[in-house]
């Protein structure tokens, strides 16, 4: 068992650019002190520079980072592309063994749409080292967890509604921060 009957653990998925980052964000700054965020790219890209294979070592860092944040009574957002079949049978053992309040949300955001919101980026760089013909090769349809653990939320969502939406269903709206 991991975390506390206290802790909250909030799941965000998506396709690359379909705002799963900016809702982690919002969901930290709507709460404040005392919400982890275990993103995904920081830890697989920044932390190991490794790439989105099966079996990474990401996958079980992330698992790690989860559990220590949630033991340490932080409540947590991981956000990150996270394929269902890589990283499934990770996320499916987190909740599973989370004690707490633990919710999964799918951003279903239209290929369109992600080449749309990718270009909006402000760093130039990466919009140069990551084209379109990326976008497509990471892009998977739907690619939700088995056993429909997730609430899938559209593209018709804005980032204020999506925050508030999770913040909501978490109860993180009626929690008061930890000042560490």
């Amino acid at each position: 068992m991991v975390g506390s009957e206290d802790t909250r653990l909030v799941v965000v998925r998506g396709n690359s650019a379909s705002g799963k980052s900016s809702v982690a964000a919002g969901l930290r700054e709507r709460f404040g002190r005392n919400l982890a965020i275990v993103g995904q790219d920081n830890l697989r890209r920044i932390v190991l520079r490794e790439r989105d294979r099966p079996g990474g070592a990401n996958i079980g860092l992330i698992d790690l980072t989860t559990r220590y944040a949630l033991d340490n009574g932080f409540h947590v957002v991981i956000e990150g592309i996270l394929y269902a079949d890589r990283y499934g049978a990770m996320l499916h053992d987190l909740v599973r063994a989370h004690r707490g309040v633990t919710r999964c949300y799918y951003l279903d955001v239209p290929f369109a749409t992600t080449v749309f919101r990718h270009a909006t980026k402000p760093d130039a760089a990466y919009l140069a080292r990551v084209t379109e013909d990326h976008l497509r090769d990471w892009y998977r349809e739907r690619d939700l967890l088995p056993d429909a653990v997730e609430t899938v939320i559209d593209a018709a969502s804005t980032l204020d509604e999506t925050v508030q939406r999770i913040m909501r269903d978490t109860g993180l709206d009626r929690v008061h921060p930890i000042d560490r």
